[in-house]
């Protein structure tokens, strides 16, 4: 069995990025158990399957199935790198929100939580077609069928491993089988269209790394049809690692900007505008940890300090 070591940052928690992970959801992309992950990923055309682990210092990842060569080694590397955002350095950003009053705590209560990213571009945009209009867990429900009924899977160890399916498949499923899944109208006619754009080469990750800046990007991913402001954001800040993103218009981070007592009113966009405005190349990691504050564990409060809202 072959043993890949990657190196954490000293601002890193295995235990927190677990935890984000195992929030309940019928996650079927993933297994966790025993402060390790398990999954199945296609790297330099091998199927790959992956444990991985904590020691302190470095992602300990044992490669179950698949024997990366040297140049498959490198690419599992940046894959795991994407996904745990291990190039970040976050003491910009604890600096900055340790000195914020409502949001000081974050830092010491969520230390080392990485923005644990999708980095498949493909995935990415069909998670967030999705879970629109509908809430979190049937959005895994859904996502489930879907990878059950077209993605390819590796056995290991009496247990079924899934892969996300891929482009060239979706791109031509059929719309009677999705609707039999219970996907709506236009579910399926987004996730077709973005699948084919994706088959056919017109959108990659590195077209869009290729465009002059976050806001051509941005356009690029709402030229298609099915993505609006909200997913593209989403998707820049889970696959491409864009700071300057924020969700406008998500429900969880409406919810966390009132449980802070940053907003009386949803429709108060200026509001929300301020307080970005304040964490400006943060606003993407200012709103993953204001989504985690959402899923606080057992025995945690909120600590506010006095009204924030003015």
């Amino acid at each position: 069995m072959q043993e890949i070591s990657v190196p954490t940052p000293a601002l890193f928690s295995f235990a927190e990025c677990l935890w984000y992970l195992d929030r309940g959801y019928d996650d079927c992309l993933i297994h966790l158990a025993d402060e390790s992950i398990t999954k199945a990923v296609h790297l330099n055309g091998q199927d790959l399957l992956l444990h991985i682990s904590h020691d302190g210092a470095a992602l300990q990842v044992q490669v179950q199935h698949g024997r990366p060569d040297a140049a498959t080694a490198q690419l599992l590397t940046a894959y795991l790198s994407d996904w745990f955002d291990l190039n970040r350095d976050l003491r910009p950003f604890y600096e900055k929100i340790s000195r914020h009053p409502a949001l000081a705590y974050m830092p010491e209560a969520y230390r080392g939580l990485r923005l644990l990213g999708i980095p498949d571009l493909h995935e990415a945009l069909c998670w967030c077609v999705l879970g629109q209009q509908i809430n979190l867990s049937f959005a895994y429900r859904l996502r489930r069928r879907l990878v059950e009924a077209y993605g390819r899977v590796l056995e290991h160890g009496g247990r079924q491993h899934y892969f996300f399916p891929e482009p060239e498949i979706l791109a031509h499923a059929d719309p009677e089988r999705l609707r039999s899944l219970q996907f709506s109208s236009q579910k399926i006619t987004y996730i077709r269209g973005i699948s084919q754009a994706v088959a056919e080469g017109r959108l990659s990750r590195h077209g869009l790394r290729q465009l002059p800046d976050v806001h051509a990007r941005r356009a690029a991913l709402m030229s298609l049809h099915g993505v609006g402001r909200w997913t593209a954001n989403y998707v820049l800040m889970k696959t491409l690692g864009e700071q300057a993103c924020i969700p406008h218009g998500d429900a969880g981070l409406l919810k966390a900007l009132e449980n802070h007592r940053f907003l009386e009113n949803r429709r108060d966009t200026a509001a929300i505008d301020a307080l970005f405005a304040e964490f400006a190349g943060f606003e993407s990691y200012l709103s993953f940890y204001l989504w985690r504050s959402l899923t606080r564990q057992p025995g945690e409060t909120m600590q506010l300090q006095g009204p924030v809202f003015q």
